[in-house]
């Protein structure tokens, strides 16, 4: 699954470990989402949506490999 995590992160000018904080996990959990190798629970993805003012299917695309 592809997202947009990185792009918006940098958008806002944060950190992973800025991230990681406002989503409350841990900065590594940011990096695998970033990179692709961890896909989000469905609140953890709902929170990443709404840290953003966005919907989900606008930061992650089930479709994109």
């Amino acid at each position: 699954m592809r997202n947009r995590l990185r792009e918006l992160r940098e958008d806002q000018g944060w950190s992973q470990g800025e991230l990681a904080e406002r989503l409350e996990v841990s900065r590594q959990t940011v990096n695998a989402l970033e990179t692709g190798k961890y896909d989000p629970s469905l609140p953890l993805a709902f929170r990443i949506a709404r840290l953003f003012a966005l919907r989900i299917e606008d930061v992650f695309d089930p479709d994109a490999g």
